[in-house]
């Protein structure tokens, strides 16, 4: 049994508690740090992880202001067309450009769609068409998915001149404006290999299910089909061509993807579901 003489005394007592007092404060201040420590960290990381996205969706974008006047790839118009003469080969253009700034206005009285520069092949020759598309469109997929493969045809025939009038209207709805940069591929596609540009455009559509592509997987699927431009797309270089094709749709009173015009005429799939039958009765009444 223990003495009183073995007992600490009320000094020693006080002592130690305050010891074990300033022992816990000492281990709790380290463990507030440690605390708020991580908490900095945490905050610091998801600031990083934020500033890396809006880094990469403004590269992705092509980073800075489009310009307002650009070039024209090889094949295209002063209109914003990209015309093909065959399945392989482009209009003998070349050398011109687009000013946004003269794109003109839409007349009060105009409520029809009018596209700009539509002509009507003369007796003999090939029909003219213009396609209005845009790559983020659904109805464009699929109009494509059903009738790419008899446009080929009809061209590689001599029966048509298409013209593609590649627009941006659901830039919109998009994070990374994928309408204008997939518009942007394609003019780059026909700069750089006019026989591409058709599969490349078949792929593009074909593609619409599994979503928006990256600037490097437009590029990827590009030289897939025979293209090799990814610095092309990369730099956004017909960003201001792509640019002034949509601007110039809304002024031509265009309402919608997609739209087509056929030797002068709107194409209306409502009343003429029989798309292949127009055109080649079309087709027959030029020859």
């Amino acid at each position: 049994m223990a003495t009183n003489s073995q007992r600490p005394s009320k000094a020693e007592r006080t002592a130690s508690a305050r010891e074990q007092a300033q022992s816990m404060r000492i281990a709790q201040e380290a463990a507030d740090k440690r605390k708020s420590l991580f908490i900095k960290l945490g905050v610091l990381v998801a600031v990083l992880a934020v500033v890396g996205l809006i880094v990469a969706l403004v590269l992705q974008n092509n980073s800075g202001k489009v310009a307002d006047s650009g070039a024209v790839p090889k094949g295209g118009n002063e209109f914003g067309g990209i015309t093909l003469t065959s399945d392989k080969t482009l209009a003998d253009t070349s050398g011109l450009s687009v000013d946004i700034n003269n794109v003109g206005t839409r007349d009060a009285s105009q409520t029809s769609p009018t596209p700009r520069g539509e002509t009507v092949a003369p007796k003999g020759e090939p029909i003219n068409m213009i396609l209005y598309v845009d790559v983020n469109c659904v109805h464009c997929a699929e109009f494509e998915g059903a009738y790419g493969d008899q446009i080929s045809t009809w061209l590689a025939a001599g029966d048509v001149r298409v013209e593609y009038r590649n627009v941006a209207i659901l830039d919109g709805a998009s994070p990374t404006n994928y309408s204008s940069r997939g518009a942007n591929a394609l003019a780059c596609v026909a700069d750089a290999a006019p026989a591409s540009y058709l599969p490349f455009a078949k792929a593009v559509f074909a593609h619409y299910p599994e979503g928006e592509m990256k600037n490097s997987e437009l590029a990827a699927m590009a030289k897939d089909n025979g293209a090799d431009v990814a610095d092309c797309i990369d730099k956004g270089t017909f960003r201001s061509f792509a640019a002034f094709t949509h601007a110039a749709s809304g002024v031509d009173a265009i309402g919608g993807t997609p739209s087509v015009f056929i030797q002068g005429k709107y194409y209306d799939a409502n009343t003429e579901p029989d798309f292949v039958g127009v055109v080649n009765a079309a087709i027959a009444a030029n020859k």
